[in-house]
């Protein structure tokens, strides 16, 4: 059984402001992303970013997306049109590596191909950035960044995590709190809290959030779970590190030669 979960290209070109996080842990990988997208002020909509490629009991290869909508909408539909196919794609390549060669081949021939018309893109971003992560049988987990330039960096115990968009508002916790040990579950409540931060800073990113936990060689079906305005555990986050900011703030002495200034 061969399962493709994503989104249909749309026909308006929006600019994509988001914010995708995605960690490699020792127990596996956590994934997140926000889903909203703009042309300008007064039209906002709402697209998933997160996209999913997996054979249950083999593989699982999921892509998180962000920068111009019209770019990554394609390259995800190529992927899956591909998918379909005995073509090279993401459910017969051998390892994760040549996953995301593919994936950058795949970015490059869609700008390729968009930006020839100079009088139609002319001042016009086409680039799209990505964030691929996974397991293939007979590997770890894996995860990778794979920048607009085609190009693209693995993950490493040092730097066990990878954001794209709108990442300087929630950089700071995960700095502080993330590393290649954190449990998975405290890993998704530090993500939760760099979305937060993200969206109380930044009117381009917001809910819905769509996360994914994978147990590293699980190789089990997964579903997405959306974070929606009424979720009781993502509000409570919000509450309570607001209130636990201001606690420590107010904890912290005055500095002593304030006053001879």
């Amino acid at each position: 059984m061969v399962t493709i979960q994503g989104i249909q290209t749309s026909q308006r070109v929006y600019r994509s402001m988001t914010y995708c996080v995605a960690m490699a842990l020792k127990d596996g990988l956590i994934f997140a992303s926000d889903s909203r997208t703009n042309a300008g002020v007064d039209h906002i909509a709402t697209f998933r970013k997160m996209h999913i490629f997996e054979m249950p009991g083999e593989r699982l290869i999921v892509l998180l997306t962000a920068g111009n909508l019209a770019t990554t909408q394609s390259v995800i539909s190529l992927l899956e049109q591909r998918a379909r196919t005995e073509l090279h794609n993401l459910l017969n390549v051998q390892t994760m590596y040549d996953a995301a060669l593919l994936v950058s081949d795949t970015i490059h021939e869609v700008i390729t191909r968009d930006s020839r018309n100079e009088a139609i893109t002319q001042g016009i971003d086409l680039t799209g950035s990505f964030i691929m992560g996974g397991q293939i049988r007979g590997e770890k987990p894996r995860l990778f960044n794979i920048y607009p330039q085609a190009n693209f960096i693995e993950s490493t115990l040092d730097t066990p995590y990878f954001q794209i968009g709108e990442s300087k508002y929630g950089k700071p916790i995960i700095d502080r709190v993330v590393h290649f040990e954190t449990p998975l579950a405290e890993a998704l409540k530090c993500t939760l809290i760099s979305f937060d931060s993200t969206i109380r800073s930044n009117l381009s990113v917001g809910l819905p959030i769509d996360i994914l936990r994978y147990q590293a060689d699980s190789f089990a079906p997964v579903r997405p779970y959306r974070i929606e305005e009424t979720n009781v555990y993502f509000n409570r986050i919000r509450e309570s590190w607001g209130q636990g900011l201001r606690n420590v703030f107010s904890q912290i002495a005055n500095a002593d030669w304030f006053d001879k200034l």
